[in-house]
């Protein structure tokens, strides 16, 4: 892959740093505490304002996430427990962030058809997951159909380890919903009701339910299924349900037919780039549910819109530090909707740019997925500006 010249010192200097006490003082890769380095050469790339997670391998950016967000230096750092699951299904994977925040504290980890691969079995002894007090202990959450020894690879690692079994997406993630109503004490009367069948509308819903207690349910275009309608009637037909997505992705027939179970809201766009970005701008005042991001001062999360199994492994970008809402940009720049909100959220200083606020971006997926130029484009539109649309530097 061609190096770029932005790609030198401070990219080492922060793959170091990120990496903490678990990077080898030889080289600029993550290394566990297991010796086993990782695969990607340069794990992390920054600018000024953006910080690239440099794979597009979804087991290794659950990896990369998970090395940036938990340092396991300290029992704060520390998760209470781990998500994993098979990193071949994003329906399931995307319901699974669900559990991030509460009871995990913890990240989503992928295991494949054959098992848990080395990388997510290094990151599991890196982490050493304290246990989830309200969850009776538990180290390791297993979601959905695993390999056979999958379960064994767990308790080999001397894990506590619970199952969410299911019989589809739908079923598994109306599951993952009466879990989180059992081990949390309370049944979230809010939901997001997403498309089976369109991840590029549905996933922006996984950054927000990773940082917040509403699940995901699942309907098809033309269908709610049985177990999703099983889950909204535990509401008392009191839900508040936020559909995600254009009547294309989930049709007004079914919105009609969800309106028997609470108030129904459609938060849509014309494509998936401004679906997101309608998502991330919604706010429902009555309940505070939604982001709700429309000033300066705010992290964003940037994949592109086939990265399906990466938006679930970046989820813990709004569960920890700067909480990010999730966008799509393109790989060769950013379309005119991601410019325009990009636009409306860059900061102004008046008298310095030291006043702040500031924004800053997390991109997932090397260059083959978003290129440098747009990572550098990026990185120009959340730079702080004056507010007198001067040149800031002009004066120097």
């Amino acid at each position: 892959m061609k190096k770029h010249i932005w790609t030198g010192t401070l990219t080492v200097l922060l793959g170091a740093a990120l990496a903490g006490c678990s990077a080898g003082a030889d080289t600029p890769s993550a290394q566990t505490d297991s010796g086993s380095t990782s695969t990607v050469p340069v794990p992390w790339i920054a600018t000024k304002n953006t910080t690239r997670i440099n794979t597009s391998d979804p087991v290794q950016a659950a990896v990369l996430v998970s090395q940036t967000l938990w340092t396991a230096e300290t029992k704060s750092n520390r998760p209470s427990s781990v998500v994993l699951t098979d990193v071949s299904s994003w329906q399931i994977a995307a319901a699974s962030t669900d559990l991030i925040h509460h009871p995990s504290n913890g990240p989503v980890l992928f295991f494949t058809k054959d098992g848990i691969p080395e990388a997510t079995l290094a990151e599991l002894k890196r982490l050493k997951p304290m246990g989830a007090e309200s969850n009776d202990g538990i180290q390791a959450v297993l979601v959905g159909p695993a390999a056979d020894g999958v379960e064994d690879q767990l308790k080999a690692l001397d894990l506590k380890v619970d199952k969410i079994e299911g019989e589809d997406p739908a079923a598994i993630a109306a599951s993952i919903d009466t879990y989180y109503a059992k081990v949390s004490g309370a049944l979230p009367q809010s939901v997001i009701i997403g498309s089976m069948d369109s991840p590029e509308y549905t996933l922006p819903a996984v950054n927000w339910i990773a940082h917040m207690p509403e699940p995901l349910l699942y309907v098809s275009k033309e269908e709610i299924p049985a177990a999703t309608a099983d889950a909204l009637k535990a509401r008392g037909g009191n839900a508040a349900i936020y559909i995600l997505g254009p009547a294309s992705a989930v049709s007004a027939d079914v919105e009609a037919q969800l309106k028997a179970f609470g108030a129904v809201t459609r938060i849509s766009g014309d494509d998936p780039y401004e679906n997101a970005i309608a998502f991330a701008k919604f706010k429902d005042e009555s309940n505070g549910f939604g982001w709700g991001i429309t000033a300066p001062g705010h992290n964003l999360s940037l994949l592109t819109t086939d990265s399906t199994l990466l938006a679930v492994a970046a989820a813990p970008f709004s569960h920890l530090g700067k909480h990010a809402p999730l966008v799509f940009t393109g790989k060769d720049g950013l379309p005119d909707s991601l410019m325009n909100y990009t636009m409306e959220l860059q900061p102004k200083f008046k008298d310095s740019p030291a006043e702040g606020p500031y924004n800053h971006a997390w991109l997932t997926g090397d260059a083959a997925a978003i290129t440098s130029g747009t990572q550098s484009e990026i990185d120009d539109m959340l730079e702080i500006s004056p507010a007198s649309g001067e040149n800031p530097h002009s004066g120097h």
